[in-house]
């Protein structure tokens, strides 16, 4: 017999179509509702341009980036120290393409209701595909707030900063179309305790705000050493001050900014991340001396919303992959997604998707009113509320999702481990779990009316008993202010489970919020997938579930 009869071992069969190009909007029903219930509506024609965006070329951008990390050329061929980072060209299509639909400049060059909703959806979208390049994206962004302290500074940075014009050439900022700024604060002897830092800044004329100084020092965290200028921290004689520090000096000659390497990181691989010292490197003074952590905190305080944005985008991502698995992926001869303990599993991570999705856009809603003092206050507290719970739950989300698609979820030709290593970076970054509880104390202990914004929010439970008796409990919690910092993380878990609850409460969807509420406030299991009886799991998954919408 000949062994060429017996070439094929097995037929293929059973396996899960492509995703491949699918509009990341439209297969998302939830992230359409939501958009439109908090005012980024008017915005949809430009968000669904960008879901299809995000599910095709930027897919595949994302995975381009990724595999090619990012390389870091400390001199040329001739000797000369130019430190460079060069990025894969997937990297440059990724940032010219959010740059240009304006996801780092749409709130600030057209500010009208709903546009920080709208400029969140699409970075949710973006993210799902490279959270990587989300990193200088976010910073750009949030650097506005903190420039606009210093109107000389401003003056001569918001027009490249707003520019839709990527440009990534390493050239005076003058000579460039559009800017990209990031962000050094962290010191390896210091970390998050910025107050430990060593870095000294030296008056070049008589100092103060707005003046040039030339900093001294190091920073042990630098995330996208190739923005045009960073934010950054410096001790001056009056104490910690904030600087705007950019890779060339006004001569055209390159700043004493050196990068010592980059970080070998879980995930984000995408983004260069970097050590770096400042040699006499001339910077401009932002805001008041003496005043530079109430100055950056201006842009932390946006880096954290979108530590929520970007977390919410990635479980999205999980659970519209392992949805989408289950749904054509048979076992015993039956579609898992039809198999009741699946179903089980599946519902759970939706309803923790859609949960988190709703908090992150009413964060947003609250960043359109910032004059309204409910909001702005509200806006406070959540930015750490927010930033702490669903970071924290992403990882373990991910994880489920990738287990839903067994062997298929733990390769690297699926996204899963990226997302999976992605995670852990929005829990960190701009401060990790215990800093965001303690600050979560901080706001509701120091700055007055932030409680009362906080149950102004929440109400008396709209109804619902199991809501009721949570916020009750939460009231009881705070009024008890013995071991408060011990029950900090428990405070601030409340805090988000019932913004949640009330939230999707009021959408008016029953399905979805009274299988929230039960779970999460009933009698709920420890793990995904101990839904309580009585759950319409069909629906929840129909509303997940890409082939069904």
């Amino acid at each position: 017999m000949s062994l060429s009869l017996h070439a094929e071992t097995h037929e293929v069969f059973n396996q899960v179509p492509p995703l491949d190009g699918a509009n990341l909007y439209r297969i998302d029903l939830p992230l359409q509702e939501w958009t439109q219930r908090f005012g980024g509506g008017w915005a949809q024609a430009r968000i669904d341009a960008y879901g299809a965006l995000a599910g095709g070329e930027l897919m595949a951008a994302g995975f381009l980036a990724n595999e090619h990390k990012p390389v870091f050329h400390s001199h040329d061929r001739y000797g000369r120290r130019i430190d460079l980072v060069e990025f894969h060209p997937a990297y440059h299509q990724l940032m010219s393409t959010a740059i240009k639909h304006g996801l780092p400049s749409l709130p600030w060059t057209d500010p009208r209701a709903g546009a920080q909703v709208a400029r969140a959806a699409m970075s949710y979208l973006h993210s799902q595909a490279d959270a990587g390049s989300g990193c200088p994206l976010t910073m750009t962004y949030a650097s506005v707030p903190a420039l606009k302290l210093q109107g000389d500074v401003a003056e001569k940075w918001l027009p490249k900063i707003l520019s839709t014009q990527y440009d990534p050439r390493n050239l005076p900022i003058e000579q460039k179309t559009g800017a990209t700024i990031g962000m050094a604060m962290t010191e390896k002897q210091g970390g998050t305790d910025v107050r430990a830092n060593t870095t000294h800044a030296y008056p070049l004329g008589l100092g103060g705000a707005g003046q040039a100084y030339e900093l001294v020092g190091h920073k042990w965290f630098c995330s996208a050493p190739m923005c045009d200028a960073f934010l950054t921290l410096a001790y001056t004689k009056k104490g910690l001050s904030c600087f705007l520090l950019p890779r060339h000096r006004p001569d055209g000659t390159r700043n004493a900014f050196y990068i010592q390497r980059l970080k070998n990181k879980l995930g984000n691989q995408s983004n260069a991340s970097s050590e770096v010292e400042y040699r006499g490197a001339l910077a401009w003074m932002v805001g008041e001396e003496g005043r530079g952590v109430p100055t950056i905190i201006e842009m932390v305080a946006l880096t954290r919303f979108d530590c929520m944005v970007g977390s919410s985008a990635l479980m999205r991502q999980a659970l519209t992959q392992a949805a989408h698995h289950c749904a054509h992926r048979q076992v015993g001869g039956r579609v898992l997604s039809e198999q009741p303990l699946m179903q089980n599993v599946l519902a759970d991570l939706a309803l923790e998707s859609e949960a988190a999705l709703a908090l992150t856009l009413r964060m947003g809603q609250a960043l359109d009113n910032p004059h309204d003092e409910q909001q702005a206050k509200f806006a406070r507290l959540i930015t750490a509320v927010g930033k702490y719970w669903i970071c924290k739950r992403a990882p373990a989300m991910i994880n489920e999702a990738a287990e839903c698609m067994g062997g298929a979820g733990y390769v690297e030709d699926s996204i899963l481990p990226r997302l999976y290593r992605e995670a852990p970076v929005n829990s960190t970054w701009e401060g990790s779990g215990n800093v965001q509880c303690l600050d979560v104390l901080r706001a509701l202990s120091k700055e007055p009316g932030v409680l009362d914004a906080l149950f102004s929010e929440l109400g008396d439970g709209h109804g619902d008993r199991h809501l009721a008796a949570h916020i009750q409990r939460l009231q009881a919690g705070f009024r008890d202010t013995a071991d408060i910092q011990y029950r900090a993380r428990q405070l601030t878990e409340d805090i988000a489970l019932a913004l949640k609850a009330k939230l999707l409460l009021e959408a008016g969807n029953a399905t979805v919020s009274d299988a929230f509420i039960t779970s999460r406030l009933g009698n709920g299991g420890r793990v995904y997938g101990t839904l309580p009886r009585g759950v319409d799991v069909e629906a929840l998954i129909a509303r997940s579930t890409p082939h069904l919408l």
